[in-house]
């Protein structure tokens, strides 16, 4: 287990250093907030009785979602792990006393925290600023915060474990571009990236809530608010678990089979 913290704090330490490329996107999430939030008025001030979730909790969705916009978006992934599979380095890494599926789910999980940490404080402190009910709300209670935390702790580690499915299956692939671009917008789509998924008619969205992808960010932002409470947040809390536990047992599958035979294409 020693080990793989070391990688941990070591991707930590080194994401921790890009405070330049933190700021300019900070800059481009805040502008983009302003952007939904716009959007958002526009459609609540034509009917507001049309909407499953109230002004102030839709708002605060945006601003969270921009704060920690790299704990959960399915396009955050390590450009250094596809490269390793293509170019041959991945040999490299084999010959080391280590699993591969645990030494990547750290530097994964570590990418994202670093991002996150670097970005999501000043946003909430602007968006805590911008007029209600157009900005960041308090939370519905001292319960729902200390739900919201628990819930993005999983909602992060699920992100982790399926895009960890992503590297596992650009083993048996001559490029992952294709695997790429496609569940990045499966995952955008179906976590509520796009247009929470409360907005979807119910049918639809009661399907997207049993997926994987609602378990991301769709719990922990509608927990903060309280859009999300009682049984029906028990219920997508229990889901989390099982996707989490689900997910890592399906990678560390495909690592096996992965690994029975691999044939290094470059180096």
């Amino acid at each position: 287990m020693k080990k793989y913290l070391s990688f941990f704090r070591l991707r930590l330490n080194m994401g921790m250093q890009y405070r330049t490329a933190a700021v300019a996107g900070m800059v481009t999430q805040f502008v983009w907030g302003i952007m939904e939030v716009l959007a958002l008025r526009a459609f609540y001030e034509s009917d507001p009785t049309a909407f499953p979730m109230t002004l102030p909790a839709a708002c605060s969705y945006v601003w969270l979602q921009q704060a920690f916009l790299a704990l959960f978006m399915g396009w955050i992934m390590e450009n250094e792990i596809f490269s390793s599979i293509l170019d041959g380095n991945i040999a490299y890494e084999l010959v080391r006393p280590i699993r591969i599926y645990p030494m990547w789910y750290a530097r994964s999980l570590a990418n994202r925290l670093s991002k996150a940490a670097l970005r999501c404080v000043p946003i909430l402190l602007i968006a805590l600023l911008v007029p209600a009910p157009y900005g960041l709300s308090a939370p519905a209670g001292a319960k729902s915060f200390l739900w919201f935390l628990c819930t993005m702790l999983l909602g992060v580690l699920v992100t982790v474990a399926f895009t960890m499915l992503i590297y596992m299956l650009s083993f048996f692939t001559l490029s992952p571009d294709g695997l790429r671009i496609v569940f990045m917008s499966v995952i955008e789509f179906c976590q509520g990236a796009i247009l929470p998924l409360p907005f979807f008619p119910d049918g639809i969205r009661q399907f997207m809530e049993l997926l994987p992808f609602a378990s991301m960010q769709n719990v922990p932002l509608r927990a903060y608010s309280g859009d999300l409470s009682g049984t029906a947040l028990q219920k997508a809390i229990l889901l989390q678990l099982f996707w989490l536990f689900a997910l890592i047992a399906l990678g560390r599958l495909l690592e096996r089979f992965a690994l029975k035979k691999v044939i290094v294409q470059g180096g």
